[in-house]
């Protein structure tokens, strides 16, 4: 059975579900920084990057500069990383986007998760410093994950080709519409034209017409056509050419484009919905791999 979740059975969940769901659970934490990884889940990746951020804070560290303290705010709507003080947000990161989460089982404050960043897409791997929180905050953040896709199973999950049909029958009335407007309005220059050339036009098969000949009163015997032939062209143009058969191919009687249904893919659903919905699929199908690991495995890393 394919799980969108993985965590091994030792590992219990911390908090109540309307923790989670209806507000968030803070910790405090140092943050040595985020760096890009290569895959969206391993050991390996995340020891790689935790080994060269922690390098880099020894740097810092020598230079005189202190690691940055932040907050984080887990909920089932994501992982916040916050400026403590100011409460501003420096990076959001959504739940169905985080991947990987780990904590060190021999440095248990050093704890860090990999999630895809909404802008280049890359896999960055964030790296913290808790004091005695690390595998709480792993395991929160993977009960936050739990809860939010079971909340979008329930809600959103079951119905997104239903969701997409809707946007899109919503667009096409609206483009059907709009497409009605305008086949009026050629429905209306038609009419508008076979009357101008009812009138301007002599009939089919006619010659050039000669003078009429009179009866024995000297008067022009009367004749269905004679009127229609004796009007002259209006202001001496010539009625409007009908248009060549070969311009109106894949077109209809009225000039517009005739609907075809193996047209409407993808793109014809608003992007915003569309895109939206499916990455929010790929990341939950993808799922949440927790891991309790070891990263520090040599004596510099047991002293960071």
């Amino acid at each position: 059975m394919n799980r969108a979740f993985s965590r091994k059975k030792d590992k219990t969940w911390m908090h109540t579900p309307e923790a989670l769901s209806k507000h968030f659970i803070p910790y405090n934490a140092k943050f040595l920084g985020s760096t890009e990884v290569e895959q969206p889940k391993g050991t390996e990746v995340v020891r790689d990057a935790v080994r060269k951020l922690k390098f880099a804070r020894h740097i810092k560290k020598s230079e005189g500069q202190k690691i940055p303290k932040v907050e984080l705010q887990i909920s089932i709507y994501g992982v916040k990383i916050l400026e403590p003080k100011t409460k501003e947000v420096q990076h959001n990161c959504q739940l169905h986007r985080i991947s990987f989460c780990a904590d060190d089982k021999t440095d248990k404050r050093i704890f860090t998760f990999i999630c895809k960043d909404s802008e280049s897409n890359k896999h960055l791997c964030y790296v913290f410093d808790s004091e005695k929180c690390a595998e709480e905050i792993t395991l929160t953040i993977g009960q936050a994950f739990d809860l939010a896709y079971r909340k979008f199973l329930e809600s959103g999950g079951k119905d997104v080709e239903t969701r997409k049909q809707i946007a899109g029958l919503q667009k096409r009335i609206q483009d059907l519409e709009t497409e009605n407007m305008e086949l009026k309005n050629k429905v209306q220059d038609l009419e508008n034209q076979l009357r101008i050339t009812q009138v301007s036009t002599p009939p089919v098969g006619s010659m050039t017409p000669k003078s009429p000949s009179t009866d024995i009163f000297d008067m022009i015997p009367f004749s269905p056509t004679s009127h229609q032939s004796s009007v002259p062209t209006r202001n001496g143009t010539q009625p409007p050419p009908v248009p060549s058969r070969s311009s109106e191919i894949k077109r209809d009687l009225f000039g517009a484009e005739p609907f075809d249904p193996f047209n409407c893919g993808a793109a014809d659903f608003p992007p915003d919905i569309q895109s939206k919905l499916d990455e929010m699929q790929e990341g939950f199908k993808m799922g949440l791999t927790l891991e309790g690991t070891v990263f520090c495995l040599d004596p510099l890393d047991s002293r960071c």
